[in-house]
């Protein structure tokens, strides 16, 4: 309405005070343009720390436990104070900014107004070059486009407000995404299991100048168990993440069956791969709802079956509810080892031809150990198994086992193999452990 009222009164205005219109736009033009760039900048930055004080709090809460036993509440709240207290300076400062843009348009438009109906008037009773009709149309529409531009900086806020808000989102959105869509089928019942890491180097992208892993090659065959040792940090889990295919390698390939995974689908793939991780994520619900989350469609006797394999049906039947026990938020309800079980049973469910063990015992009591390994022995039968493991008591009996360090193989074979060389990584870590 004020664009077009503002052209509407520039052409029914005399050129003599219509050029006076084309001298005061511009600067206010500017004035705008640079005001609605500083306020997206300022939006993107509000939402960032919005973002982090949720992060803080949230974090706080989940890890409520460990804020008391360090005794850190006071910690955490001056953390949260600090950015909440950056997040009400940066609203401050915004209300403050707004004002005066808003009062410099008002001033502005206002008084531009004025200064051209002196020109008129001037005009009009001195200079006698214009009418009383035009006078009185100018007047008319100048009230009109006045009122307009008066809601010109709010509109403006508003605007870029909300674009520097969704900035974050489209970040999101333009991000690359996982391709689902299926380029070959798998069929169970035909694949058989044979994979081979054929030349694996990743970096990842936030650390570009550090070297994950560096030439990776090696083979396990169908119904075999790989195990994967080496020190924190020498790419054991990062090799598991591109098998499932969370991350795609920069150079080399892996093929099962003789056939490059990237040729299947990520879902067809995903379906033959079942993953326990360390630490188990149990979802809010029922202890029949996580195991059956490895097979939404599974029967009741499916699941009862499932929980028998992983050592889980016993300490389940001993609760009063049940199949239809609450495990809490992350199941935080049930200890370590009976979450380990829930998520072995999962995977017993989920009947995969390729497991991955990611140190899937390594925080258990002895107890609970001995029930978990049990349980993951008899998931691995028949099963192609790459174990990753910091406890090589757990491995021994591995078909083959690679030593990695600082993502390079620098050694692999069998146990017994392994550790008749004294001077290699495996017998150190070996030694080590059992002196402990």
């Amino acid at each position: 309405v004020g664009i077009g009222g503002l052209t509407l009164l520039i052409l029914q205005t005399e050129w003599v005070i219509a050029k006076w219109f084309l001298f005061l736009i511009p600067p206010l033009t500017v004035i705008a343009i640079l005001f609605s760039k500083r306020i997206r900048k300022f939006s993107k930055s509000y939402q960032d720390y919005i973002a982090k004080a949720n992060a803080i709090s949230g974090e706080a809460f989940m890890g409520i436990s460990n804020v008391k036993s360090f005794t850190n509440e006071k910690f955490e709240i001056a953390r949260f104070t600090g950015v909440a207290d950056t997040i009400r300076k940066m609203g401050l400062k915004y209300g403050i900014f707004r004002g005066l843009f808003f009062s410099f348009v008002m001033v502005f438009v206002f008084g531009s107004v004025f200064f051209i109906l002196w020109q008129m008037l001037y005009a009009l009773k001195v200079e006698h070059s214009i009418t009383g009709a035009s006078f009185g149309t100018f007047m008319m529409l100048s009230l009109f486009v006045a009122g307009s531009l008066g809601g010109l900086p709010e509109q403006i806020a508003s605007i870029q407000r909300a674009i520097g808000a969704t900035e974050r989102v489209f970040d999101l959105i333009d991000g690359i995404s996982e391709d689902f869509n299926a380029k070959q089928n798998i069929e169970p019942e035909a694949m058989k299991g044979n994979i081979c890491f054929d030349g694996i180097s990743f970096r990842y992208p936030s650390r570009p100048e550090f070297t994950v892993l560096d030439d990776i090659t090696c083979t396990v065959n169908a119904g075999q168990t790989l195990a994967l040792v080496g020190s924190s940090g020498s790419g054991k889990t990062t090799l598991a993440a591109i098998l499932l295919r969370f991350y795609n390698p920069d150079r080399g390939k892996i093929t099962v069956d003789g056939i490059d995974i990237s040729d299947f689908s990520l879902h067809a793939w995903r379906k033959q791969i079942a993953w326990v991780p360390q630490d188990v994520l149990l979802f809010s619900g029922t202890i029949r709802d996580n195991i059956a989350y490895g097979d939404i469609h599974a029967s009741e006797t499916d699941i009862h079956n499932a929980a028998q394999k992983a050592n889980a049906l016993d300490f389940i039947t001993s609760f009063p509810d049940g199949f239809n026990t609450m495990v809490g938020e992350r199941g935080i309800q049930l200890s370590g080892g009976q979450r380990q079980r829930i998520a072995i049973a999962r995977a017993v469910l989920k009947n995969p031809k390729i497991l991955i063990l990611d140190e899937a015992t390594s925080s258990l009591d002895s107890a609970s150990e001995h029930l978990v390994q049990e349980a993951l022995d008899k998931l691995m039968q028949g099963r192609t198994s790459i174990v990753i493991a910091h406890r090589l008591a757990t491995i021994r009996n591995a078909d083959r086992i690679v030593v990695l360090h600082n993502g390079k193989i620098e050694a692999e074979g069998t146990h017994e193999q392994l550790i008749e060389n004294q001077k290699g990584l495996y017998y150190q870590l070996s030694t080590m452990q059992y002196k402990v």
